[in-house]
């Protein structure tokens, strides 16, 4: 028996728009799109599942998010944009926190189908991990043919509406800078490895450097997860074997803190001996001594796309809504010594 998602892919279409034809859900769809959609449906001779369409028409005024970590500042402004404007349309917000768990992700997202919510944003970073993949895959299909809506934050393999921040061009660009600035010997305190913001972030600052002629010396990228003892370990690893390197790039905010804690108690002068970098622009990043050059995303003005696309109705494909990213230099980057 042929599926919705079949039918979707016969007629050139996202999933969600299929389901939003076949289940009599009345969100608008494009005169064009119906057509496709109902003339492959009838091809394939696709029958509607009578319990999913009733799924349809009982769905809740609630909304998920499922993100890593809510106590992480980075998720803490997506939530807080997403909630703007949930509470401003009248839906309730259920939170999930995955604690960067894949498995608990996909239950997550399980559940929400099973509460019947209106639309899941997907806050957390994708995971470029095939078992991972097919599992949410499965989830998401399952969730969309019901009638509810996907928006991912960041870049994932997933059929819904995505906010894309930059990583790889803000990246990019804080490599060109620290490269222009003079420094040739560059350290970096990298991310979860299967995570694509990890991986995005990592070859984007390996190119930036490359474009300026300065390799990435593999030995000087040391593990992180993104939290700020991982950071702060790192920087003791990068003292331990001596810190040749006259820069280095946290790749997010909450690490170059910690990495900042480690190099002022060995008493490792920032930036006179060493310039330090993060990414993000949390709050956090102004106020620590000396502040901290970084690269901003907007976490909230994400937040708030994200749930706009979620509750817009527009029966179009799947839509982009990209973020550039920026370099903030701040006091804790210079030129190195005898540049």
């Amino acid at each position: 028996m042929p599926t919705l998602a079949e039918v979707a892919r016969t007629a050139g279409v996202s999933l969600a728009t299929a389901s939003r034809v076949l289940s009599g859900s009345g969100y608008r769809v494009r005169p064009e799109l119906r057509r496709r959609v109902l003339a492959a449906a009838r091809s394939l001779n696709y029958v509607p599942n009578a319990h999913a369409q009733a799924l349809v028409r009982a769905r809740t005024q609630v909304v998920g998010v499922v993100a890593h970590d809510v106590s992480d500042p980075y998720f803490a402004e997506i939530v807080r944009g997403v909630q703007r404007i949930a509470s401003r349309a009248g839906r309730l917000t259920i939170i999930c926190n995955t604690y960067r768990d894949p498995d608990r992700e996909v239950e997550y997202v399980r559940l929400l189908h099973a509460q019947r919510v209106e639309a899941i944003v997907l806050a957390g970073s994708g995971r470029d991990d095939r078992s991972y993949g097919q599992k949410m895959l499965a989830a998401v299909e399952a969730y969309l043919a019901t009638g509810g809506r996907l928006v991912v934050i960041s870049r994932h393999h997933l059929p819904g509406d995505a906010v894309l921040p930059d990583n790889f061009g803000g990246a990019r660009a804080l490599a060109h800078y620290l490269a222009d600035l003079g420094h040739r010997r560059v350290a970096m305190i990298a991310g979860p490895p299967r995570l694509t913001t990890t991986r995005d972030r990592v070859e984007g600052f390996r190119q930036g450097l490359s474009e300026r002629g300065i390799p990435l010396d593999p030995t000087w990228v040391l593990p992180g997860d993104f939290g700020r003892d991982s950071g702060e370990a790192a920087a003791e690893e990068l003292l331990r074997r001596g810190l040749r390197a006259t820069a280095i790039f946290a790749l997010n905010d909450q690490m170059a803190v910690g990495a900042l804690a480690a190099l002022r108690r060995a008493g490792v002068r920032v930036p006179d001996d060493v310039s330090l970098a993060g990414f993000d622009d949390m709050a956090i990043a102004r106020d620590v001594t000396p502040t901290l050059t970084t690269v901003r995303i907007p976490m909230e003005e994400m937040g708030v796309r994200a749930m706009e696309l979620a509750l817009e109705n527009s029966g179009e494909d799947l839509r982009v809504a990209f973020f550039p990213a920026v370099v903030i230099p701040r006091e804790s980057t210079a030129p190195p010594k005898g540049a």
